[in-house]
């Protein structure tokens, strides 16, 4: 790092202590009304429109109405947020004589991609205010100022509320080192990015929520209403041209649905490309290695065709393959990033497809995220415990429901764990129970202690207790 870079990082932080011993004295209506305050200093539609413009100017990545949408997702942090407990008492379980209290987590470190200048420093900015944490913000350098902005209008929103602004920072001179420090000094660290940053997080010696690797796959079985699927695949694909991690990249269904579904596809304004183009995107997609290539990552249809040298129609939103395997030498099985999804048919039974989608993950995108089309509990409960993912869409769009929407249970988020499956600690949404301490405070309860003759069923022999069962009010387990 520069002089310079070591400097801000040291201001910085020495900032964020001064501010968090403000928070963390600050009551449930005071940080209930900051959370309020910054999520609409961005989240109204006349700046979202500004920061969301500047963005994809800046950075070259994005799609400008769906990106847009986003707003909505800040309104879902805010009302998760609002409605639950984070200072004082935050649950109570009278049946076993405990009270959990919440506490601040510290000065957060959050590390934002460059597909998400303002939306994830809007999301973790709430609830880290709701758990009365302080947060120093690290931008992608190639949409650097459009985080800036967000920040800096957020720090407006503070002031006017009589807060500290230095509540929430960001840093100004980014760079791939600076994230790394920054990582090393916080207390929790937020990191959303690709996996080499996920690992450095990880390996900074201090806790850290990430996300695993992408690679959302949309299964049908025989019951699935296809033209409602073909629909719901393209309002995730299109998301942001396909930027997302939870945007399809894969669609597998069975072999007498699968030219219905090619042709459901076509009709909700995808375009099938031939043989011979997809050998041509194939090699503007990805290198030699089978290693993703970053020209061609979160840009439009067209803009992927004319790269891979042919045209397609400007009315079509999407380019769908037919997949030609699955495993390691086959790359339209492995997570796109853009504006292209790979259809798979499979043979058999629904079982038989389940093993297929297996196969799938073993390439790429286990503990992330899968959807299924089907009207059948029992498949469904199937898939459910079966898939090593950590969210199962039912019959809805992947990336437009597994971050949270108004319409499903999901909490509301910009990062998802991905279990051990894909590295990580957790298999949630993270959400404002991830920006907290809780302390448990423990009274006496009637002693619940079953007998052994209970707890060990068939195998219990009195025989071998020659001195009789351990009395319930034993004192080596039992409060005095």
């Amino acid at each position: 790092m520069t002089p310079e870079q070591v400097q801000e990082l040291d201001d910085l932080f020495a900032k964020a202590r001064q501010a968090l011993a403000v928070i963390e004295t600050y009551d449930q209506a005071r940080v209930d009304r900051l959370c309020q305050a910054v999520a609409w200093a961005v989240a109204n539609t006349t700046t979202f429109h500004r920061l969301v413009e500047m963005g994809i100017q800046e950075s070259g990545l994005g799609d400008y109405n769906s990106r847009m949408n986003k707003r909505m997702k800040i309104r879902g942090v805010l009302r998760d947020a609002l409605r639950q407990p984070s200072v004082g008492v935050v649950e109570e379980i009278p049946e076993k004589g405990l009270v959990k209290y919440g506490k601040p987590a510290g000065i957060i470190g959050c590390i934002v991609p460059t597909t998400n200048p303002d939306l994830t420093p809007a999301g973790n900015a709430i609830y880290a205010i709701k758990a009365r944490d302080v947060v120093i913000f690290s931008p992608h350098p190639r949409s650097k100022d459009t985080t800036y902005e967000t920040v800096r209008l957020m720090r407006e929103a503070l002031e006017a509320e009589g807060a500290p602004a230095d509540i929430l920072q960001c840093i100004t001179q980014p760079s791939l080192l600076v994230s790394q420090e920054l990582m090393k000094r916080s207390d929790l660290i937020i990191a959303t990015g690709g996996q080499a940053l996920v690992r450095q997080a990880y390996s900074s010696g201090k806790p850290a929520y990430g996300v695993g690797a992408g690679n959302a796959t949309e299964f049908l079985d025989e019951t699935a209403d296809v033209k409602a699927t073909a629909m719901n695949c393209m309002l995730s694909k299109t998301s942001d041209y396909g930027s997302g991690c939870s945007a399809d990249g894969n669609v597998l269904v069975p072999r007498a649905k699968y030219q219905e579904m090619l042709d459901a596809l076509a009709e909700v304004g995808g375009f099938r490309a031939d043989a011979d183009q997809r050998a041509a995107l194939d090699k503007v997609m990805w290198d030699q290695e089978g290693h993703r290539l970053a020209d061609t990552v979160a840009i439009s249809p067209q803009k992927l065709a004319r790269a891979a040298g042919f045209e397609i129609p400007d009315e079509s939103t999407f380019i769908f393959v037919e997949g030609t395997g699955i495993g390691p030498e086959h790359n339209f099985c492995k997570e796109k990033l853009t504006t292209l999804m790979a259809v798979h048919p499979y043979d058999g039974s629904f079982e038989d497809g389940v093993d297929l989608a297996l196969q799938l993950f073993d390439v790429g995108g286990k503990g992330h995220s899968c959807g299924i089309s089907s009207n059948d509990d029992a498949h469904i409960d199937y898939f459910g415990r079966i898939m090593p993912v950590s969210r199962i869409m039912v019959n809805q769009p992947n990336s437009r429901a597994n971050a949270g929407a108004f319409n499903n249970g999901m909490p509301m988020t910009s990062s998802m764990g991905c279990g051990t499956w894909g590295g990580n600690i957790i298999s949630e949404n993270v959400s404002l129970k991830h920006y907290m301490n809780t302390t448990w405070v423990s009274r006496r309860i009637e002693t619940d202690r079953p007998s052994d003759a209970e707890l060990f069923g068939e195998f219990y022999d009195p025989a071998l207790e020659p001195e009789g069962e351990a009395s319930p009010t034993d004192a080596a387990f039992t409060v005095e």
